[in-house]
Parts: structure tokens; C-alpha cells; sequence
């Protein structure tokens, strides 16, 4: 049976590296953007679905989340992919706005909260659905708080502490479904070249979403409620 999985801002960079390589895998990859010129020009140069989704709308989610149980009737795999970046080293802390913050948490954590739930009851449908929230090593608190790493100078507060967010946000939805055939992971594909940071990473953006692959096509024996990238489990 092919697996399906939804992949949010799936029309470029990370996300749509990991619809392209879940697709490869034999899945049917549905790439999910809020741009629907745009999304429907990825699907296609992919060869697969595309769905409107913006996670900042809960009406588009719950309408893409319709849409998925209408043609498929089950969700496998979730990438919660779709982030911004709030511009993260142009202010200080306290230089930076509540309302600039805000809008850094409507997309990279209350979307990754509401895409998620809603489609919950397709994902408990599936026999081991999998979850993964794509994070970063900025997110990191140990890595923040040692002056040795070499994160310690990038002191972005409201792109790191949302990626800190969501990293609780993972552990969360893990330690509730810990019972039953669901992981749930957060993915940190490194410093890649895409969009969010002026295309200035040294990886590529295929690099990048390795981790998230791994992490959506675990076997029973795999981690949840972790936080991991190409090498290994990082420091929280």
C-alpha cells in the first residue's frame, strides 16, 4: 500500500528536497504550499499532488485536512516543514517587536500546532504514522548557553526561541502518543542554502532534508520524542 504523506511549504528549498525524496521512496509526497501557483508548479515538476495549505489559516488547514480524507483517507506522514525566518540577525532582543515576534510563532510553532491536529485522526489511521517537525540547531538551549559552540553568537530571539518552541512542542505530541505506533521527531537539516537565510548556507538544500527522511520512514525500532540531525541526537 503506498504511504502518503503532507509536506508543508513543500513549493521550495527543504521542503520540497524532502517531497522530491519521499516521493523517490515509492510515496505519494503531497506538496503542500500557500501559494497555489506555486505549489501546483512544484507538484507537477514532481509528478504529485498538491494541497492549499496555509498554516497561519486554520480555515486553509482544516480544508486541506477535508481534502486529504476525501482522496486518500489517511495520512502516514507529516512534515511539518513550512518556517520563517522574522529576519535573524537583523535587530537585538531588545530591539525586536512583539508583533515581529508574534508573527515568527504564528507560522513556526501555532502552525506546526494546528496542521497537527488537524490531521491527527488521519494519522491515527495509518498503522505507524509518522510525524516530523523540521527544527534547527539554533533551537538548541545547551547550544546557546555554551560559549563554545559555535552557536553562541547568533542571538536571533525570536527564530531561535521559536525553534526552541517547537522543539517542546515535538516532546510533547511524543509523550502523548508513546503509547502507540506514532513518533514524532524534530529534524534540524543544518545551515543550507534556501530562501529563509538569502541562500547564504554551505549546505544544500537535498542535505538538509535527509534528516527529515530518516525520520519519516523509521522502522518500529526508532527514536521518538528526539531531536536529531545527519549526525545523531543533539543537545536539547
Amino acid at each position: 500500500m503506498t504511504k502518503i504523506a503532507l509536506i508543508t511549504g513543500a513549493n521550495k528549498g527543504i521542503g520540497y528536497e524532502i517531497a522530491r525524496l519521499l516521493a523517490g521512496r515509492g510515496m505519494t509526497a503531497i506538496v503542500g504550499a500557500r501559494d497555489e501557483g506555486r505549489g501546483r508548479a512544484a507538484a507537477e515538476r514532481l509528478g504529485q499532488p498538491y494541497v492549499r495549505i496555509d498554516v497561519t489559516d486554520e480555515d486553509t488547514v482544516a480544508a486541506a485536512a477535508k481534502q486529504i480524507e476525501q482522496e486518500y483517507g489517511r495520512l502516514d506522514v507529516l512534515v511539518n516543514n513550512a518556517g520563517v525566518s522574522g529576519g535573524m540577525t537583523a535587530l537585538t532582543p531588545s530591539a525586536v517587536s512583539v508583533a515581529s515576534v508574534r508573527a515568527v510563532y504564528e507560522t513556526n510553532v501555532f502552525g506546526v500546532i494546528a496542521v497537527t491536529n488537524a490531521m491527527m485522526p488521519l494519522l491515527r489511521r495509518s498503522e505507524a504514522a509518522r510525524i516530523v517537525n523540521v527544527s534547527s540547531e539554533l533551537g538548541s538551549l545547551a547550544m546557546a548557553t555554551d560559549p563554545e559552540s559555535p552557536f553562541w553568537q547568533f542571538n536571533s530571539m525570536a527564530y531561535n526561541s521559536s525553534k526552541s518552541a517547537l522543539n517542546m512542542v515535538t516532546v510533547s505530541y511524543a509523550k502523548e502518543l508513546m503509547d502507540g505506533p506514532i513518533k514524532v521527531n524534530a529534524a534540524n537539516p543544518g545551515y543550507c542554502a534556501t530562501d529563509l537565510n538569502g541562500n547564504t548556507g554551505f549546505r544544500t538544500a537535498e542535505q538538509g532534508a535527509a534528516v527529515a527522511v530518516r525520520l519519516a520512514t523509521l522502522d518500529a525500532d526508532g527514536p521518538t520524542g528526539a531531536y536529531m540531525d545527519d549526525g545523531g541526537t543533539l543537545r536539547w
